[in-house]
């Protein structure tokens, strides 16, 4: 599956267990919001027939998806550092 999260062969941002029996991080959530993502999402979202132009509909469709995608990584991204933060003062 293309652009998902770490699984077994994946490569190195698959999430496994240490030495010591701690999580490692995996992908960060720069990874899972690249500009070319979004963009495929919310355009296969939002237009149905793509033409030479965008209709006003298309076009606030995908500002909307786009604005929402973005808050999404926003909050990711915010519990991403967090946890990185907690397990740092673990070690």
């Amino acid at each position: 599956m293309q652009g998902g999260l770490g699984t077994a062969g994946s490569g190195g941002g698959a999430r496994g267990r240490g030495s010591e029996g701690r999580t490692r991080a995996g992908p960060g959530p720069d990874a899972l919001c690249s500009p070319q993502r979004m963009t495929d999402k919310c355009f296969r979202k939002c237009v149905g027939k793509p033409g030479s132009s965008l209709d006003n509909s298309e076009q606030k469709c995908i500002a909307m998806c786009m604005d929402r995608y973005m808050d999404a990584w926003n909050t990711v991204s915010r519990a991403y550092n967090s946890r990185l933060q907690r397990e740092r003062a673990n070690m």
